[in-house]
């Protein structure tokens, strides 16, 4: 560990970081789009990629064999991860550390 106050270290060294620092605003950014883009594949992709030239035939077949999960449970998800995508973007830009 450093000896200097200020200077917190993580992961044996590997990782450091200064006490006071903000998180640049496109790491936020990634965080949050991350999780947005998990909200609209689960939109897109509700039964798989039923319209790809390869794979849709495959999956169509695979959707009339076995059941698809009910909307019930994929409004759940969706539920979920948005709350999730919403807390988080609230947590990266307007949370304040007490330090």
């Amino acid at each position: 560990m450093s000896e200097n106050k200020d200077i917190h270290e993580l992961a044996g060294g590997w990782i450091t970081e200064r006490k006071g620092t903000p998180i640049p605003a496109f790491l936020k950014l990634a965080y949050v789009g991350f999780c947005l883009f998990g909200l609209v594949y689960l939109y897109r992709y509700w039964a798989g990629e039923v319209a790809h030239d390869t794979r849709g035939p495959l999956v169509q077949a695979q959707n009339q064999i076995m059941e698809t999960p009910g909307a019930a449970w994929h409004v759940f998800l969706f539920v979920c991860l948005g709350v999730f995508v919403a807390g988080l973007f609230w947590y990266a830009f307007f949370w304040r550390s007490e330090d």
